[in-house]
């Protein structure tokens, strides 16, 4: 009788077989890809910023102090933390930068979390309008509040040049403080950022549960004491997600800071990127530890959060607290005189800026005298000569101008389409895998440039871009837009595909429909809401971007960079015009998204 031995297959075998499961789902192969590509495009670049801490700079500092013009030093951390200049070139601004951060997120909580609660659980008047008009200092360029904080408080006896709308208007000079540094930093930011506050915590005010403060009520519980211990803990992951985002963009801040004469990381790493560029790549490299604690934060936050239950009745909303005849109009007006300045006259203020003579001038104001007002800045097509120009044409004559808008847009919708399509995959890839730690790998390193300050990322593309030869090409721009902005699509896209049955795509898998089919007939048009928020999101956000992108070209590539060389030309009439042109077409761009598609920022917390 003839024996057969049955040899079972070898290791190699066992994992070709293993891997060629693996790769025969659409899925897994996608998740790999990824994780690839984003390894690549994040970490490699952050080495690049890493290993120039240590670089000899041919003509900076550590060539001078080492002697050498080549090869690789400790002296840029050395010098950095332990030389003369240490209290001026880092502990100043770190101390600064951190103040500034914990300034913007207690005044954004605070500002944004009371309009939330006003928006959704008090019969406050006029809801819409407001919830609408609050979200604008959000939509627009981040400086645009501080050049408006300049032009109504400057003066020439505190700040020198000329006065602004107060001091030529009503002669009230304001003191330096008020005017510059710290304070009108953490205000104009906290203004930007408020607006992302209350969506976060007015999605939340809305949508929780009734069941828990109706026991309150039952119980015979006193408001406020309802209020710091049930509707508080209820909207504290929003506060969370809320001061982790905020404080790591306010980190990265430079626009904000440099028109407010404050000294910060981002301000002094630009000022310091020639004569000491190794010490200004350590400073990056602070704002990135800072950027890696807070996701580490994030990540023990969002794992730690508490449930809460009740073992009452059927839920029901409770009422809202009443304000009162009078109290309900009376705050809906004080909400519309000052949403009308940090969102309507910044629009009314650049332009203004436009038409005067010498900007920044007001004295017009006081005279009443209109004759003076031009157009020169507007229609110079030809007398380059004109007074002020320096051999500008005007805004609309101006192809410099329109060459960098045209920049802008080629950026935009590039870095939407590339963030968009990589962000929607690796939701769908990672709700796959879900609690696998290849899942957890790629939806970590997609996240992670979204909290590490814009200006740190922008530098570590600068060096890696350098390096490979393609500074200042819009290769480079659209890169690191793409892998900034990419955190964006994919925890939109996440979002949604956590809530997408697997049964759905399983039914189209028995019978045999392939995978692009199944995205494109199935998947993609049930979740077409937030797929197209996250290609809309990376478009609006690259329209205003500044600091990712100043140091990865020159500045009369895009639109923002050019806006920044007029400003320290003195032009600032075309920089108020750039400003303008750019906060129209965003409102624009904005009205007609929310028109075609019915996204809308505010939608769903109190503004419809």
């Amino acid at each position: 009788m003839e024996q057969q031995i049955l040899q079972r297959p070898g290791k190699p075998r066992i994992f070709m077989n293993k891997v060629k499961t693996f790769l025969s789902k659409p899925h897994n192969v996608v998740l790999l890809v990824l994780g690839i590509i984003l390894s690549v495009t994040t970490i490699a670049p952050i080495v690049s910023i890493f290993a120039d801490t240590f670089s000899i700079h041919v003509g900076s500092i550590d060539a001078h102090l080492t002697g050498k013009t080549s090869g690789y030093t400790l002296v840029n951390w050395i010098d950095l933390f332990t030389g003369n200049l240490s209290r001026q070139n880092v502990w100043i601004p770190l101390g600064n930068t951190l103040l500034l951060a914990v300034f913007t997120c207690l005044g954004a909580i605070v500002f944004g979390g009371v309009f939330a609660y006003l928006v959704t659980r008090t019969n406050l008047k006029f809801k819409k309008y407001l919830s609408a008009i609050f979200i604008f200092p959000y939509i627009m360029p981040q400086w645009t509040l501080a050049v408006v904080w300049q032009n109504l408080f400057n003066s020439n006896a505190v700040t020198g040049g000329s006065n602004g709308i107060l001091a030529s208007l009503f002669g009230i000079t304001m003191p330096g403080w008020w005017c510059k540094g710290l304070f009108p930093s953490a205000v104009v930011l906290a203004l930007h950022y408020a607006p992302f506050a209350y969506i976060m915590i007015g999605g939340i005010f809305r949508n929780m549960d009734a069941n828990l403060e109706e026991a309150a009520v039952i119980l015979n519980t006193p408001k406020w004491r309802i209020f710091s211990r049930v509707t508080l803990p209820m909207i504290k992951p929003a506060i969370l997600s809320t001061i982790l985002l905020v404080f790591g963009s306010a980190m990265g801040s430079y626009p904000v800071p440099h028109y407010m004469n404050l000294k910060t990381l981002a301000t002094k790493y630009v000022s310091m990127n020639v004569n000491r560029a190794g010490q200004a790549s350590v400073l990056a490299i602070i704002m990135m530890v800072f950027g890696v604690i807070i996701l580490m934060m994030n990540q023990v936050t969002t794992s730690s959060r508490k449930s809460y239950t009740t073992i009452t009745g059927k839920s029901g909303q409770i009422s809202k607290v009443n304000l009162g005849r009078v109290g309900k109009y009376a705050i809906a007006i004080v909400f519309i005189i000052f949403t009308t300045f940090t969102s309507i006259y910044p629009i009314i203020s650049f332009a203004m800026e436009t038409f005067l003579p010498n900007p920044g001038d007001y004295s017009f104001l006081t005279t009443g005298n209109l004759n003076n007002l031009t157009l020169k800045w507007w229609i110079t097509s030809e007398n380059l000569t004109e007074n002020g120009m320096y051999g500008q044409l005007g805004i609309l004559f101006n192809s410099t101008i329109w060459n960098a808008f045209k920049g802008t847009l080629i950026v935009s919708l590039c870095c939407a389409l590339l963030s968009g399509t990589i962000g929607t995959l690796v939701g769908y890839s990672v709700s796959k895998h879900r609690r696998s730690k290849a899942a957890g790998y790629v939806n970590a390193i997609a996240f992670l440039p979204y909290l590490i300050p814009s200006l740190a990322v922008g530098v570590s593309f600068f060096i890696f871009g350098s390096a490979l030869g393609i500074y200042n090409t819009y290769l480079l721009i659209i890169l690191a837009g793409t892998v900034k902005y990419i955190p964006f699509a994919s925890r939109s896209s996440l979002n949604s595909m956590l809530q997408l049955s697997g049964e759905i795509e399983e039914a189209a898998i028995i019978q045999d429909i392939p995978w692009f089919k199944r995205m494109f007939k199935i998947i993609i048009p049930i979740q077409k809401s937030s797929i197209i928020s996250g290609y809309l999101l990376p478009f609006m956000t690259c329209l205003r971007e500044l600091t990712l992108f100043m140091l990865l070209c020159s500045q009369n590539k895009i639109v923002t960079t050019l806006l920044d060389y007029f400003d320290e030309m003195g032009l600032y009439a075309f920089s108020s015009g750039i400003n303008l042109i750019l906060i129209v077409f965003i409102i624009i761009c904005n009205a007609l998204i929310n028109k075609v598609t019915g996204a809308s920022l505010d939608k769903g917390i109190g503004g419809n």
